[in-house]
């Protein structure tokens, strides 16, 4: 079997005890467009439209697999491990020359506090520093979504510090906390 940073690898597909992380199909672009396009999830996002466009979960599901194959961005379908029910999405943006990768995430309402977020960032993370040798992961939240915050600090990642109004979303300066964690710090976890 090939490495997943080899040129040709497949996206693969990760499991864990409730859920699998899988490539998205076009399949479920009305499922993001229903759960991304919730007003509770896209405010709580940098980049998520409200409204969620028709055929923008299709567009978006499309710019996937040559993200993939870039190794810029590897982006998963959380599911449930039975039903392939989606419950929302997880991925990780690479910088492979710096061995470093961003987490991002987010699960649609029906499914908030079942504990689904941090199951599905777990095992990114573990695909981040076992499979592609990362060094560093990190991640950011709007200081006003503390429950991010909160996956963050239970997946042993330390608060690095607070960016006051980096982002403009919605008309708004967004403060974000940005959360890191190196790969020996994981392992020690």
């Amino acid at each position: 079997m090939s490495s997943p940073l080899a040129s040709n690898a497949p996206q693969p597909t990760l499991y864990t005890e409730r859920l699998a992380l899988r490539p998205f199909d076009v399949r479920d672009a009305p499922d993001v467009e229903r759960l991304a396009g919730a007003r509770e999830v896209a405010d709580g996002t940098l980049t998520i439209p409200h409204p969620y466009p028709k055929g923008g979960g299709e567009m978006w599901i499309a710019t996937h697999p040559p993200a993939w194959e870039a190794r810029t961005l590897a982006t998963f379908a959380v599911v449930d491990r039975a039903t392939d029910e989606l419950r929302g999405a997880a991925g990780i943006m690479l910088s492979m020359p710096h061995a470093r990768g961003e987490l991002g995430y987010w699960i649609g309402v029906p499914f908030w506090n079942r504990g689904y977020c941090t199951e599905a960032v777990r095992a990114l993370m573990r695909f981040g520093f076992e499979a592609l040798d990362l060094h560093r992961l990190e991640a950011r939240h709007f200081t006003r979504n503390p429950a991010s915050g909160r996956v963050m600090q239970k997946l042993g990642m330390t608060l690095e510090g607070v960016h006051r109004d980096a982002f403009l979303r919605w008309d708004r300066f967004e403060d974000v906390a940005v959360y890191g964690i190196l790969r020996d710090e994981w392992i020690r976890g």
